[in-house]
């Protein structure tokens, strides 16, 4: 792994070894500017048929297809599918509840872990990366590129962040759908913490723009089990107040909260088409990051 010159505590070359024979596959077509392992919208040349179409003047005599010719009498061009790069585009929540964590890491560490490995990969198999830090807008934006020297200035970025401030997601990747002019895979890492119909305006805002969206929704076992067992002070991580309760007293009426709010969210991601991946902190990330590559080569697979 020679991307940089020590070692990073979000990168452990064993995980990344094993990721490695599994490819990072995009669900839709990418424009890229060299030849690479993702499917086109235009046609080239490749080794996967696409269809025959009528020849006109200009076209390559090369690609006739004498056989159609025979049976028909007419001259018809083979034409394959175009294989082309992958734009990546990671967007790693820095908003301060970001910091939270009960099993060791941090939301935040589990993203750069996840981020890191994913742009890792990309890179190693000929793609372009990129990231966005984001909270209350934009901290820090790396284009993408794919040289793989630029992975060690990703991941220094990567390193300096700090989470902090309120979370403005949904005005970001508004911003991102406007701004990456290109498609590309945008994969968004964070503790989604914003009404699901701004999620819904966002998503569709990426789709319309051709973009393939994944997220990864990070969440800590505490959040989902909220088994607190003593009075307890509840404080607002994103810079507002703070509330000391009894935890039986709310219980209930937070997990009907919690299970009204992932249900909406899982309509919306299937409403859009968004590949969505519910994490929790407890579960280690290269299994995580392992059932994400393989659901998506699978789907290439199916094409």
């Amino acid at each position: 792994m020679a991307v940089s010159e020590r070692q990073r505590a979000f990168l452990d070359p064993l995980v990344l070894a094993r990721l490695a024979a599994i490819p990072l596959a995009s669900r839709r077509p990418m424009l890229g500017q060299v030849s690479g392992r993702h499917t086109s919208p235009h046609r080239g040349a490749s080794v996967e048929f696409a269809e025959y179409r009528k020849y006109v003047p200009g076209d390559d005599l090369r690609r006739l297809d004498w056989r159609a010719y025979g049976r028909s009498d007419r001259f018809y061009v083979k034409e394959f599918e175009a294989d082309t790069n992958l734009r990546l585009l990671a967007v790693v929540d820095t908003s301060g509840s970001m910091k939270f964590g009960s099993v060791g890491l941090s939301k935040f560490q589990y993203a750069q872990r996840l981020a890191a490995s994913l742009a890792y990969l990309a890179v190693q198999q000929g793609d372009a990366v990129g990231l966005a830090c984001v909270s209350a807008g934009i901290v820090h934006s790396i284009p993408t590129r794919r040289n793989p020297a630029h992975l060690t200035t990703l991941f220094d970025v990567l390193e300096r962040a700090t989470p902090g401030g309120p979370t403005q997601l949904a005005s970001v990747l508004h911003e991102l759908a406007e701004t990456v002019r290109q498609r590309a895979l945008i994969v968004i890492f964070s503790d989604l913490f914003i009404e699901p119909a701004e999620l819904r305006s966002c998503f569709e805002h990426l789709r319309f723009r051709k973009h393939d969206v994944a997220v990864f929704h990070l969440l800590d076992p505490e959040e989902l089990a909220f088994d607190f067992q003593r009075p307890t002070r509840f404080v607002d991580m994103e810079g507002g107040s703070s509330i000391f309760v009894e935890p039986s007293e709310i219980a209930q009426r937070y997990q009907r909260a919690l299970e009204t709010y992932l249900v909406e969210l899982n309509r919306i991601v299937l409403e859009t088409a968004v590949d969505y991946r519910r994490v929790s902190l407890s579960q280690p990330y290269e299994t995580v990051l392992t059932d994400f590559l393989v659901n998506r080569a699978m789907i290439r697979s199916r094409r």
